[in-house]
């Protein structure tokens, strides 16, 4: 993540384009260290989000209201009282730190026009929102600091507002190549250490990002750079500052291949170019900070959610894995009851040659023309031992058949198991879950309880299928668990319609929608993809897919819910990538 200078000097140019000489029309504290100020514009109403958090440190613009407490915090009031209708001159970015200036201009109780700063510092743990005077005295603070917990400055009323200078960076904005060549690129470290530790703002990820562009190693040492490459690194980035200066940006979130967000930025990350990951652009920072946070949040909440669900899933599996292995070793042991048959079978066909005692019998096995060894019990008749081998043979047979049942039963579970820890890896929200806990609910694997411990309800199931649109126009579905993948083969799907699913894995039903028509070969590829993309088998490098038309999908009697059989199909071997498949929301 970052939340660099960069960034900010993107959503001060936004600001200062979207907001600036509007009035600030309403102040709201919707959580302990944030605030959602409603500005009004000739254009409209614009909502500016600013959070101190030290987890989540924010600032940005959006159209979502948030509520707020039925009391408003003191901070909250104190703003009020001084902002009200106040209008906003100017936003600056001081000395390219991660701090963003908001100078304001309001009426007193007098009458008279007074000037004061909303200052919000993005310095994670560190973050704070500074009310100041026009003299930068501190009025009042979300957090205040004090002596007690930091030695390098007080945040507190009355104390005056300065910006730390502890790290004796260059400001990037006023770098020369002279600056460059004797203060940056003669530190010994890496290029890319020395990149981000010299300049003001600059995070890691951007580091490296220059180094990527002046096709270096970031990890190499600056002592290895010849006279032409260090050159080739200062030109780079002069041509990034360049943009920063002229207020060109190109915002945009890097997507990993489960779709997940890993790292947004106010500039092309091309480092990420050849790592099959997906990129989105979009024109506003705050929209970029404000999807990346929602998503990123989402997926965090939907993990931690899924804890419990993940844990019940992965010990159920484990108990049937080890419950199929030891079906299977006794099975083994199954395989010799045919030859304690034909040791039946011989003794009485021999016996009477047997002498009284005899502790084995040698003879022709009329089965392979093969001459025989039997070991005998010498203190039983030649009929009780046929008896015995008899007797252990029908064990057995009634041992193998029981577990030829059993073990089908066990390999029936591990495959449910492994579906529905499948979809736990698909689920988007929290509502995904609630119907794979209703699963898990009704195959036994946990107790349905409301928090006051006693039985409870079936929750209300709002989750839906996956909606795609092909290339061609073609819609295309895919269920996120086996209740889904049920409903949508056997009662959505119409007999002409295609289905499609990886070949042998656990996964998704695709079905795609034919309206009667013959589908492209291109649909037909797409709807692949999201077979492979929703599988077990994702991670391959290439996923073989089963598909048919609907009609030709079975349910088998007694069968687990999403369980299909089907015998005439066709195959495509396929990849997992289903970047450009456009999803409906």
């Amino acid at each position: 993540m970052a939340f660099d200078g960069i960034v900010i000097s993107n959503i001060v140019k936004e600001l200062n384009d979207q907001i600036k000489n509007g009035r600030i029309n309403k102040i709201a504290q919707p959580e302990k260290d944030a605030l959602l100020l409603t500005i009004k514009m000739p254009t409209g109403i614009k909502r500016l989000f600013l959070s101190a958090s030290a987890s989540l440190p924010l600032i940005y613009l959006t159209e979502q209201n948030k509520p707020s407490p039925m009391t408003a915090p003191n901070f909250c009031m104190l703003l009020r009282k001084h902002l009200n209708s106040a209008r906003i001159l100017s936003i600056k970015q001081p000395e390219f730190e991660r701090i963003v200036r908001i100078e304001i201009e309001h009426l007193n109780d007098l009458g008279d026009v007074c000037r004061k700063y909303l200052i919000i510092e993005i310095m994670g743990k560190h973050s704070n929102i500074i009310f100041c005077d026009d003299k930068d005295m501190i009025i009042d603070s979300i957090k205040h600091i004090s002596g007690l917990v930091s030695s390098v400055r007080e945040v507190l009323p009355g104390r005056t507002y300065f910006i730390p200078q502890t790290q004796n960076k260059i400001n990037p904005l006023t770098l020369t190549k002279e600056l460059f060549f004797t203060h940056i690129i003669t530190k010994s470290t890496t290029i890319q250490k020395a990149l981000y530790t010299s300049l003001t703002g600059f995070s890691p990820v951007m580091a490296n990002e220059i180094c990527y562009r002046a096709s270096l190693d970031g990890n190499a040492p600056t002592s290895s750079l010849t006279e032409m490459e260090q050159l080739h690194l200062f030109e780079n980035l002069n041509r990034l500052l360049t943009e920063i200066k002229d207020g060109t940006y190109h915002p945009s979130i890097i997507y990993d291949k489960e779709n997940i967000p890993i790292e947004f930025a106010a500039h092309q990350l091309t480092c990420y170019t050849h790592t099959g990951y997906s990129f989105k652009e979009a024109s506003s920072i705050s929209e970029i900070l404000e999807s990346y946070y929602a998503l990123k949040n989402t997926v965090t909440r939907i993990r931690q959610k899924s804890v419990d669900l993940r844990k019940i899933v992965t010990n159920a599996l484990e108990r049937s894995r080890k419950k199929f292995a030891l079906q299977q070793k006794q099975l083994k042991d199954t395989e010799k009851r045919e030859k304690y048959k034909v040791y039946g079978e011989l003794i009485n066909t021999y016996g009477y040659e047997l002498e009284e005692g005899a502790k084995s019998l040698t003879c022709l096995n009329y089965y392979t023309n093969e001459e025989i060894t039997i070991p005998l019990d010498k203190d039983l008749s030649p009929l009780l031992n046929s008896q015995k081998y008899f007797n252990k043979y029908n064990k057995l047979k009634r041992t193998f058949e029981a577990l030829t049942i059993q073990l089908k039963d066990t390999e029936e579970e591990i495959a449910h198991l492994e579906s529905i820890s499948t979809a736990l890896d698909i689920a988007l929200a929290e509502e995904d879950l609630v119907q794979l806990k209703e699963e898990l609910i009704e195959f036994g694997y946990m107790k349905r309880k409301n928090p006051s411990g006693k039985k409870g309800r079936k929750q209300k199931i709002t989750s839906k299928p996956f909606h795609y649109i092909s290339s061609d126009g073609y819609h295309m579905y895919v269920g996120k668990n086996n209740y889904q993948n049920e409903e949508l083969t056997f009662k959505f799907a119409s007999g002409n319609d295609w289905w499609f699913h990886a070949k042998g894995q656990a996964g998704s039903h695709v079905i795609v929608k034919t309206n009667g028509d013959t589908l492209p070969d291109r649909t037909f590829e797409e709807a692949g993809r999201l077979a492979a993309y929703y599988s077990k088998a994702k991670e391959q490098d290439k996923v073989e897919i089963d598909y048919t038309e609907k009609k030709n999908v079975k349910k088998p009697g007694g069968g687990k819910p999403g369980f299909v059989v089907y015998y005439t199909n066709y195959s495509l071997i396929i990849s997992s990538d289903i970047t450009g498949i456009v999803m409906v929301e």
